[in-house]
């Protein structure tokens, strides 16, 4: 089942398990030792979608605004077990029709840049290191 929540509505009990996600898939999956917790997780306009069919969430996304006012997607991820089901592809999908026609930003992992060209999203510069892993800036311009 998806869900969904604002930083200001989402309650102690839906967050936490998204964390310990989180942390599973970033921290200790992909040795990168980094600052997760970032201040933005409660901000009203941070919006958290994630998949829950059972007592734990296979997979989650957040929704940011940059100072600009510019849509941000982060902190993508999917349970080791999930993977390969399509469950990005939903929640990426969930996203998109939050975010309707305006443009978007994404830091992607490189080698997961042909993922999110599927929802539109380019490369914009070159690949940088962060926290150890390549990465590199994708936009999705505004549609119109």
């Amino acid at each position: 089942m998806l869900y969904s929540a604002t930083g200001d509505e989402i309650t102690a009990a839906q967050l936490y398990p998204l964390l310990v996600l989180r942390s599973a898939v970033f921290v200790i999956e992909q040795e990168s030792l980094y600052q997760d917790l970032d201040g933005r997780d409660l901000l009203p306009s941070t919006v958290h979608l994630w998949w829950q069919p059972d007592d734990e969430p296979h997979g989650y996304l957040r929704l940011l605004r940059d100072p600009d006012g510019t849509a941000r997607i982060g902190r993508v991820c999917t349970t080791r077990q999930t993977r390969g089901t399509g469950l990005g592809a939903l929640l990426m999908k969930a996203a998109m029709e939050r975010i309707g026609d305006e443009a978007a930003v994404l830091e992607s992992q490189t080698y997961a840049q042909r993922f999110y060209a599927r929802f539109g999203f380019e490369p914009a510069g070159t690949p940088y290191l962060e926290d150890g892993i390549e990465h590199i800036t994708m936009r999705r311009p505004a549609a119109g």
